[in-house]
């Protein structure tokens, strides 16, 4: 009994040594992404339309965290219209005929709509309240706001419109794979699990490897180094996923496609995080949320799938994958 105590309080300061170098709980992270994964990947393997129905739910639920991220700087965003629009959006760009079209009209008709409500400025209901309250504690790792300032109708407009393009666009671009050349499965792990892979890699390569950093003044844990391990990690998952769903003769034509996606995810995923980043720091918050444990909120798990989804969709269309 007594040589095991030092063996636990040796591996108690070496976990202790790497949540700090990663700034996560990594215990936690690693609990809540393998969770994740076999959720996402059973909606897949069961239907790809389950699939589409987890990504609205992760949606509205991203959703409310922005809509109470905005309310901690007197931000007021019309969440129930947002709601309907974002979900109707979805459901049109994966039913609909022509996805395209479905994607474009759903977001004009969103902006109009959200628009309207954004300035009517409809008060906060008791429940926003009380998750507001929860983020009243702002951690000392980000910058303190003021007190929230007042803002003009045009601001809450503009911000409301803000969330369409951020969530329900962006959102649209990882259901619209699904629909186009008979690959659902591969497009939707391609969508999701390669900007995933990339931030490990990031993760890890920073933590162990970072020495030059990437954007001090916007994220001092984002390094060169861990940018060029996301990059890697998100090419050998490309090469992955290309090489279990695609045939010889696909091969020796589109070999370059996994090198560029893994570039294309490397780099917008971390920009995508660093866009997250600039948006916490201007709010005043640490972590989108606190649903994943040990990893902040549904959107700051999925900023860099987010963000990475319209140029991978661009990429599988345009290369006929």
């Amino acid at each position: 009994m007594k040589s095991t105590t030092p063996q636990n309080h040796q591996a108690e300061e070496t976990i202790d040594a790497i949540n700090k170098k990663t700034g996560r709980n990594m215990p936690q992270a690693i609990g809540t992404a393998v969770v994740l994964i076999v959720l996402i990947l059973a909606c897949l393997l069961i239907s790809p339309a389950l699939f589409a129905l987890l990504v609205v739910i992760f949606m509205i639920l991203g959703l409310w965290e922005l809509r109470v991220d905005f309310a901690a700087r007197n931000l007021n965003i019309p969440i129930g219209t947002l709601w309907v629009c974002s979900t109707v959006s979805l459901c049109a760009v994966y039913l609909a005929p022509n996805h395209v079209v479905a994607m474009g009209a759903c977001a004009l008709g969103a902006l109009v709509l959200v628009g309207i409500m954004a300035s009517l400025q409809i008060s906060l209901n008791g429940r926003a309240d009380k998750a507001l309250a929860s983020k009243a504690m702002v951690s000392s790792g980000s910058a303190t706001p003021g007190p929230a300032p007042e803002h003009s109708r045009l601001t809450h407009v503009a911000v409301s419109m803000f969330t369409v393009l951020y969530i329900q666009v962006l959102a649209s671009c990882i259901i619209m794979p699904l629909t186009f050349n008979g690959h659902p499965v591969a497009h939707a792990i391609m969508i999701v699990f390669i900007p995933a892979l990339g931030d490990t890699g990031g993760l890890f390569a920073g933590a162990w490897l970072g020495k030059h950093k990437l954007c001090p003044g916007i994220s001092p844990k984002k390094s060169v180094e861990g940018l060029l391990g996301s990059i890697l990690f998100a090419m050998a998952g490309s090469y992955a996923v290309f090489a279990c769903t695609y045939d010889q003769a696909m091969w020796g034509t589109r070999w370059w496609v996994p090198a560029i996606a893994g570039i294309m995810v490397g780099i917008v995923g971390t920009f995508g995080d660093l866009c997250a980043s600039m948006i916490k720091r201007d709010l005043g918050i640490k972590d989108m949320g606190h649903l994943l444990k040990g990893h902040g909120g549904i959107l700051d798990r999925v900023d860099s799938i987010l963000l990475a989804a319209p140029f991978t969709c661009v990429l599988l269309w345009m290369t006929g994958l």
